[in-house]
């Protein structure tokens, strides 16, 4: 029996009230950017939390952490600063398939990319904020993120690209954190460039369940075009703000087993 619109609006926005609050924050890979308050030292955090952010979250965290302290808790001061031997702390670093191949790159390209731009929000807009959808930024930071030569192949599947079909759920939740505004004190909304309406919803296999059981998907694959089917189907809830109910879709699968 398909579910009524009313019923699954009244159990999400019941739900993304209950779990978008502080005390989600811990136990979450957004407690690593929590640890800041320079906008560049939370960017750089935040992404290094999202890309790291499949497995246990356990273990994401306290993987998360050595890496921000190898950094010397300042990450943006450390890219910007640091000589070519302080590099080799980094050696032997390995989350899963992410080695520290994949993160020397990574601290190269941030190196590169902060010596010409203050905010990493450009590497998804363009400085001209030319690139208009979500797809085309996921895809334009994608292709900036590659864009140096010394670029290893085998870092390009640590970020993920619409290009490839990829449903690119890390991006997304690192694009939630950096640009949706509200009070509840979790997402930190400090890009301004990127509409909140245009984000698309994460969508990692507890996610999906939920929006399956609730019929917000009804693809069989998991791909781009399912995480913009299920968006789509939350703007109906809320035109403004699609990707809060993230908070009650991985609430409902994680916490509630749903």
């Amino acid at each position: 029996m398909t579910p009524d619109f009313n019923s699954v609006k009244a159990l999400l926005n019941d739900r993304a009230e209950k779990y978008n609050q502080p005390a989600f924050i811990p136990h979450d890979p957004i407690s690593i950017p929590h640890r800041f308050t320079k906008k560049q030292d939370i960017e750089i955090s935040g992404f290094f939390a999202s890309i790291l952010a499949w497995g246990q979250r356990k273990t994401i965290i306290q993987n998360c952490l050595k890496l921000m302290d190898l950094m010397d808790n300042a990450p943006h001061d450390f890219i910007r600063q640091h000589q070519e031997q302080d590099l080799t702390r980094f050696l032997g670093f390995k989350h899963r398939t992410f080695n520290d191949t994949d993160l020397l790159y990574l601290l190269f390209f941030f190196r590169q990319y902060y010596q010409q731009h203050d905010s990493l929000e450009t590497a998804f807009t363009g400085t001209q904020q030319q690139v208009q959808t979500q797809k085309q930024r996921l895809e334009h930071f994608h292709n900036t993120v590659f864009s140096l030569e010394e670029a290893p192949h085998r870092t390009r599947k640590h970020i993920s690209t619409p290009a490839r079909k990829s449903a690119c759920k890390r991006l997304n939740m690192y694009l939630r954190w950096m640009v949706r505004k509200d009070n509840a004190g979790v997402d930190f909304g400090i890009w301004n460039n990127i509409p909140m309406a245009d984000l698309v919803c994460p969508c990692d296999v507890h996610v999906e369940r939920v929006a399956r059981r609730l019929c917000l998907i009804t693809r069989k694959q998991m791909d781009w075009e399912t995480a913009e089917e299920l968006t789509r189907h939350l703007r109906t809830f809320d035109p403004t703000d699609p990707v809060r109910y993230d908070f009650a879709l991985f609430g409902l699968g994680v916490e509630e087993k749903f």
